[in-house]
């Protein structure tokens, strides 16, 4: 086995890491009898050698290696194997993939990157053997035939012999999960062959009409959905809904041996426990993958309705009414899964979800722990759009409340300590996305179920907060941050931040600890907490001092006439040499005294030519926040407006509007970045509302913004917990702008 391994000068290439000299071990555990040493060496394969889907020289010398692996039925294993080849290979390149030219590993540099050649490469020699995987859709092991077919239809040269051997084998394959990957398979010929197309769509539609399972009917509809979007039926909802209703009330199979009984893991493998098993993050992912699929009968109508709301893309209306039958479901899977694809949803699309959030808030009294962490974690990033299940969170909070047994207490009904929601099965990237891993350290679903709800503007949360910020330990940082959206009712949180804040030491955790709590007594406008947050600002340590000031000069701008006393502190701050802590102090002192004439000159320095565009555009937002008042400065700001930065325009032209009323300039400037970069407009947005009648010129694109489907800022691959509450603020400014504009006599 791996003849000729030893002939390769490993030492000579390179992956992720540095020198590939330990790429031989790695290949040789592949083939391990030992299931932990197969584990670790394929986590190394995915770490090091294929790091971050990267191909670097050593990946390409694995290959014919791996191959043989693959065709050997004595290596166990060989599913893992063949889903390696098949990201190795099946990278499709084209010409808006430029990262792939650039430094990817820890070790990288500018001198040394990963060629776009490796991958050509790689998928060119995988082709050339992908023969194997012909003889594999029949294999013993089910995790290979499960494999088989992905790999067949993205790495294999003749996709006709594939497309053939694909429905034969549907005829025969006993185990449910392969077959769906088999039509899946089928599917990714159809959309990667446009010649084979027209005859692969017929025999989706044939199947998800011909064929028993409703299951196999289910992939079907998927596939014919993905393949060819205009010959997806208009009664998809319902027939949808009956064959998960079908799924869900089919008999039950007399399950086969089931590995990992009586305390063991394939290949008669005793369990991981303390000193057993390696830590890997496979065997993680593994792991976390069998939690949440335990207990389900149909954990694979996931994906498939994944593939199904993908293909229906911006048909919103269907993709909700999808997802509301879904969360009428009896099965709780079936409604957790409604809930990860609504976020991915609602993260995407504009839409009428006020039924969809209501019903997301029933969840949250469900028996099914994953179910309740799932709505919780759902309905924290929805901030105004998650009013409609605020009466739910605030009776689960406040039930909670009552007994360490009630369900928003940690480890009690709710869920257990530390959980903010998972990261769902298959990789989900709705709400809670790849990064909810990372998100699970200290936090608890009360925490979570207490941010909806305050986030949601529910004045109910009040109460709530201010019991969680007189208990012990640290308090959240996001729940300090949801306090700006609570309004005039948050004013009698103003005590027990102050008592925070002065609790908090001066020391190098100064800002990470203060930051939050500053902000919050800013919203709440907490003046009697002047005393406390001077000893912040005089005692700011040497680390992170500058951000320490800044974030203190907020909180003092925030008082107004009421932070007198700081008025010295302030005055030294505008001699700071960084412009964020000057432009705050100039701004605090604005609105502790309104003399324009001692801080308007000193943000007219920052506007130079000389300073960075950062500072520049924190000059030109003070001055814009002073208004009127320094319309002196309107001669430093119109140079902003030929400025090569996109920001520092929609700053500059912003401000000179704010203290000049300088349309004729300004409103050129800011509709052509309006178009220039969306993540600008609710910036811009907010600019036109003031403007009024003065913006007219803008009626067409708001327009164009207010009808549009698709949410402003999407990322494709990407989230942030803001995206949604950005974009409603974007269409709550486009409506007030043009109200305004409309207003003619205003």
């Amino acid at each position: 086995m791996l003849t000729g391994i030893e002939e390769v000068d490993w030492a000579s290439l390179g992956h992720a890491y540095g020198p590939a000299d330990d790429v031989p071990a790695l290949l040789l555990g592949l083939a391990s009898p030992d299931p932990s040493e197969r584990e670790c060496a394929l986590d190394g394969m995915y770490g090091a050698v294929h790091h971050q889907g990267d191909v670097y020289d050593s990946t390409l010398a694995c290959i014919p290696f791996l191959l043989e692996l693959v065709a050997d039925p004595a290596v166990p294993d060989r599913g893992g194997i063949v889903e390696l080849l098949t990201s190795i290979g099946g990278i499709e390149l084209d010409d808006e993939d430029d990262d792939l030219d650039g430094p990817s590993g820890p070790d990288q540099d500018d001198a040394d990157f990963v060629p776009a050649a490796n991958f050509a490469m790689a998928s060119a020699a995988i082709a050339a053997g992908a023969d194997v995987f012909l003889g594999l859709v029949d294999d013993t092991d089910p995790e290979v035939r499960l494999a088989a077919p992905v790999a067949l239809a993205s790495l294999h040269p003749d996709p006709a012999r594939v497309l053939t051997l694909l429905r034969e084998r549907l005829t025969v394959e006993p185990d449910t999960e392969v077959r769906l990957a088999l039509v899946a398979a089928v599917g990714r010929i159809a959309l990667r062959h446009a010649s084979l197309r027209a005859e692969t769509v017929d025999w989706l539609a044939w199947l998800a009409h011909a064929a028993q399972d409703p299951g196999l009917r289910l992939a079907s509809l998927a596939q014919l959905a993905r393949c060819s979007p205009g010959r997806i039926p208009d009664d998809i909802v319902r027939r949808v809904t009956e064959l998960l209703e079908e799924i869900r009330t089919a008999p039950r199979a007399v399950p086969d041996a089931v590995p990992g009984a009586a305390g063991e893991t394939g290949d008669g493998v005793e369990g991981t426990g303390p000193g057993r098993a390696p830590v890997t993050l496979v065997g993680q992912v593994r792991e976390l993958l069998e939690e949440q699929v335990a207990g389900r009968r149909t954990p694979w109508t996931e994906e498939l309705l994944r593939t199904l709301h993908g293909a229906l893309d911006d048909r919103v209306d269907d993709r909700i009414a999808l997802v509301l039958a879904q969360l009428r479901c009896p099965d709780p899977g079936q409604r957790s899964d409604a809930i990860w694809l609504c976020g991915g949803l609602i993260r995407l699309w504009r839409g009428r979800y006020e039924e969809v959030v209501g019903l997301v808030g029933a969840q949250l009294t469900d028996p099914d722990t994953r179910l309740r962490e799932a709505a919780g974690s759902f309905l924290e990033r929805l901030f105004e759009l998650g009013a409609p299940a605020a009466d739910a969170l605030a009776g689960v909070l406040t039930a909670g409340s009552d007994g360490p047994d009630g369900p928003g207490r940690p480890g009690g009904a709710g869920g257990p300590a530390g959980v903010g929601g998972p990261t769902g099965p298959g990789g989900r990237t709705g709400f809670a996305g790849p990064g909810g891993l990372a998100e699970l350290t200290g936090r608890t679903w009360r925490d979570g179920a207490l941010l909806a709800l305050a986030r949601s503007g529910d004045a109910r949360a009040v109460p709530l907060l201010a019991r969680t910020l007189e208990g012990p330990g640290e308090v959240r940082r996001e729940l300090l941050y949801a306090v700006d959206g609570l309004g005039p009712a948050a004013a009698g949180l103003a005590p027990p931040l102050r008592r925070r804040l002065a609790a908090v030491e001066l020391d190098e955790e100064l800002y990470e600890r203060a930051a939050p709590l500053l902000h919050a007594l800013a919203s709440v406008r907490g003046a009697q907490a002047l005393p406390e947050v001077l000893r912040v600002l005089r005692g700011a340590p040497e680390h992170r001092r500058a951000w320490v000031r800044e974030a203190a000069a907020r909180t003092l701008a925030a008082f107004g006439p009421s932070a007198r006393e700081a008025v010295p502190e302030l005055r030294e701050l505008l001699d700071s040499g960084t412009a964020a802590v000057a432009t705050a102090a100039a701004r605090a002192l604005w609105a502790v005294e309104g003399d324009a004439d001692t801080v308007v000159p000193v943000l007219e320095r920052w506007l130079r030519p000389g300073s960075a565009t950062a500072d520049r555009c924190a000059a030109a937002q003070a001055l814009g926040a002073i208004g009127p008042s320094a319309a002196g400065a309107a001669r430093a700001l119109r140079p902003g407006l030929t400025s090569r930065d996109l920001w520092e325009r929609v700053r500059c032209a912003a401000a000179l509007w704010r203290v000049a009323g300088e349309t004729e300039r300004t409103l050129p400037v800011l509709l052509a970045a309006w178009e220039e970069n969306r993540h600008a407009r609710v910036d811009i947005a907010e600019c036109l509302a003031e403007m009024g009648p003065a913006a007219a010129a803008a009626q067409l694109p708001i327009l164009t913004e207010l009808t549009r489907r698709r949410r402003h800022n999407t990322r494709e691959g990407a989230s942030g917990s803001h995206d949604v509450h950005q974009d409603e603020k974007l269409l709550t400014l486009c409506r007030a702008a043009l109200a305004r504009m409309e207003r003619r006599g205003a």
